[in-house]
């Protein structure tokens, strides 16, 4: 009799300690669970074995990543719904002698052994980041986890960003479909632009300048000096290429350089869009330390940056797991109160904070949308598993943002000179 569905339904309430709102169908083409809700396929009894040696979120991902798991029916409505029993929950870090010691978990476990075979922790999905612990963020971990993440080819991004090559949260005037993710991108860049009062005959700064959009945009438009830097070669042979392309090799430089290794300051303005994130939060002041350093009084800095919420006890706060692991090696992101307060300990004034969080799961809808219409041919650029991560990346960071569970914001701060004059209108938002 087929039922594995319907043990594995109970199995998994009894370990998790909390009803599935999703269906599950199991291998043996039994279904268990709300009718009409999103589906959680098992396909094999490998993926329970996962969940089995490392229940909560890094299980269901590397079951994903593999292919052991999916899903039928709404993405993102199958996502919200577990999140409530796994990501809203917190990784579960127990490991499998402690759960052991409760009796129903240990009933529990019994019973997922019994349906997942052999009991024996399946190895990692090869996209899967070895992580090293200690000297995080040193100028050779911060190159291996760029690479990680943007050197798997510009074919493939160019499917998930589409033309605009900018990978970041753009700026909606209105939700899709009255406007397209290009036009959004090009008002981002504008925007970033206009804050920074950019203009004939500056010197520009991009850190982290990815596949070069924003260096060339502020070279074109508003006819400044730009240096672009990326830690990705595959980033830099792009920009360099788009920027012989467009004709402004006399207006846009492209370096494969750390930020702490630039020396040809005071620059106008810098342009931070997206890389702070990376940084890290014990290396952050001397971020800033360095962006101050490089700035001419009263030059203005633009930090366009994902936050999470604050919690209560900060000393709780873990790092992703699925993101860790997969997506952004090292990748930490802190409150925009910690941002602003290390922004300012390192000299800076900080004039303007503004949060575009609703903007960012638009866009992140929108790079889904692309990598599904186009999905054969990244997964041939790629593989199986790499287009895997980022489909479920995706569509999670979306629904975070939707429900505030992370946010973006785009901080503008100065290096105000020792007389006091920052430059800055009476009226500060004349940018719109």
């Amino acid at each position: 009799m087929a039922d594995a569905a319907v043990r594995l339904k109970g199995l998994l309430e009894q370990l998790l300690g909390t009803p599935l709102s999703v269906r599950i169908r199991a291998w043996d083409g039994s279904q268990a669970g709300p009718p009409g809700a999103p589906t959680l396929v098992v396909h094999n009894r490998r993926a329970v074995r996962r969940l089995l040696f490392k229940p909560g979120e890094l299980g269901l991902a590397r079951a994903w990543v593999a292919g052991d798991l999916d899903i039928d029916g709404d993405l993102y409505a199958a996502l919200d719904l577990l999140a409530g029993f796994v990501w809203e929950r917190g990784e579960d870090t127990r490991s499998l002698s402690e759960a052991l010691r409760d009796p129903e978990v240990r009933a529990a476990v019994r019973g997922l052994v019994k349906l997942g075979g052999l009991p024996l922790p399946p190895a990692p999905p090869p996209e899967e980041v070895r992580r090293v612990r200690g000297h995080l963020h040193t100028k050779r971990t911060d190159r291996r986890a760029i690479s990680h993440h943007y050197d798997v080819g510009n074919d493939f991004y160019e499917i998930v960003l589409g033309p605009s090559m900018v990978y970041s949260c753009a700026y909606w005037p209105a939700p899709p479909p009255d406007g397209t993710l290009e036009a959004a991108q090009h008002d981002k860049l504008d925007l970033i632009c206009r804050k920074l009062a950019l203009g004939p005959g500056q010197r520009l700064l991009d850190v982290g300048c990815g596949w070069g959009s924003m260096a060339m945009h502020a070279a074109r438009e508003y006819g400044v000096s730009v240096v672009g830097i990326t830690l990705s070669q595959e980033q830099a042979a792009y920009a360099r290429k788009r920027v012989a392309d467009e004709g402004l090799t006399d207006k846009v430089e492209i370096r494969v350089q750390d930020y702490r290794d630039v020396e040809d300051g005071p620059y106008d303005a810098i342009s931070s869009i997206g890389m702070a994130e990376h940084v890290g939060a014990e290396r952050y002041l001397e971020y800033a330390d360095v962006l101050y350093r490089l700035l001419k009084p009263g030059g203005r800095l633009l930090n366009h940056q994902i936050g999470r919420r604050p919690q209560r006890d900060e000393s709780s706060y873990q790092v992703d797991e699925f993101i860790d692991s997969y997506v952004f090696p090292g990748g930490e992101l802190q409150p925009i109160g910690v941002t602003v307060a290390q922004l300012e300990r390192a000299g800076f004034e900080v004039r303007d904070v503004e949060s575009i969080r609703e903007h960012y799961a638009l866009t992140l809808r929108r790079w889904v949308a692309n990598l599904e219409a186009d999905w054969a041919r990244a997964v041939k650029l790629t593989s199986p598993g790499r287009a895997r991560v980022w489909r479920l990346y995706m569509a999670a960071c979306a629904l975070a943002f939707e429900r505030n569970r992370i946010g973006v914001n785009q901080v503008l701060a100065i290096r105000t000179p020792d007389s006091g004059d920052s430059g800055m209108p009476l009226r500060a938002r004349t940018w719109g």
